[in-house]
């Protein structure tokens, strides 16, 4: 007897097989409880739970996280189609009410999160009180029709289906340097010693990389004296004189110290998309927060 046709009545409780599905899709419990926001506690408990009510066992453990059992493996599809109908039913909900009270969940970049979203929602805070924001602060490209958020700010277009997308604009990119780590080098950079200068660049992503190859500058990941995927992390090192940093122009100018350097680079813009599932663009407070946002970032763009 398969885990299919073992499934109790009533049937099993949406939240374990949620979090099951959340194991699958990351491979790893710890993976899985990021995309739940819970704990792993909390989220073995509900396994061992769904495991006991099914009777099988549905994981084991490998080197690098856990894969699916054969009684896992035939629970997968079924737990898919529970999966969809909650998201259809779920968005319709949502699409069709017209209450401005409940939480509106947004995902943008880190450095948008830190440093231009704050600044849109002050405003909305003041004349939308009943509207609570969740933000996740990520570089992932999160998956709207799974409710992973409610609204994205990103910097590709979507290629999902059923979405809203508006390309707002773009925004400018440069090179920034502190006042006092120009002063270490004689205030100058000259571009045909960038190897010699300390730059600050990403970790583990080949972002910056690619940027700068577009650029015309071929460089890999030991170009960079200092590195780390946040990039928030990475700005306040630059803020710190620990060598130059790349960054948003709107973001950047808000520190006088923070001088432009090689503006003779022409560096690609960065492009501004905002995004919601089409349905939520029919809810009351999610359009307020869409239309807030995109005004907000309206006034950034074209730096």
């Amino acid at each position: 007897m398969d885990a299919t046709s073992r499934l109790p009545s009533p049937p099993l409780d949406w939240n374990l097989l949620r979090a099951f599905l959340a194991v699958v899709d990351a491979g790893s419990l710890t993976g899985a409880t990021r995309l739940l926001l819970t704990s792993q506690p909390t989220l073995s408990r509900q396994i061992a739970e769904l495991e006991s009510v099914l009777g099988v066992t549905l994981f084991e453990r490998v080197a690098r996280g856990v894969r699916l059992t054969v009684a896992g493996s035939a629970l997968l599809p079924p737990a898919r189609q529970m999966e969809t109908a909650a998201q259809v039913l779920s968005l319709a909900a949502l699409g069709q009410t017209q209450q401005t009270s409940g939480t509106v969940r947004l995902t943008a970049g880190e450095m948008f999160s830190a440093f231009i979203v704050p600044k849109i929602l002050t405003p909305l805070r003041l004349s939308q009180p009943q509207i609570q924001i969740e933000l996740l602060a990520s570089n992932r490209v999160e998956n709207l029709l799974e409710r992973q958020a409610d609204i994205a700010i990103r910097h590709t277009r979507p290629r999902q289906g059923g979405l809203v997308a508006k390309r707002l604009g773009d925004v400018g990119i440069g090179a920034f340097a502190h006042a006092d780590y120009l002063n270490r080098i004689e205030g100058k950079i000259e571009l045909g010693r960038v190897a010699q200068y300390d730059w600050i660049g990403l970790d583990s992503s080949d972002l910056l990389l690619r940027g700068f190859r577009k650029a015309g500058l071929a460089v890999e990941r030991d170009f960079f004296a200092f590195r780390c995927d946040n990039q928030v992390v990475g700005w306040q090192a630059a803020l710190a004189g620990l060598g130059i940093g790349v960054a948003p122009v709107a973001i950047a100018k808000n520190w006088p110290e923070m001088q432009m350097i090689l503006p003779e680079v022409s560096i690609p813009k960065m492009p501004v998309w905002l995004t919601a599932h089409r349905e939520l663009r029919s809810s009351a407070r999610i359009g307020l927060v869409f239309d807030a946002l995109a005004e907000g970032l309206q006034t950034i763009l074209d730096e």
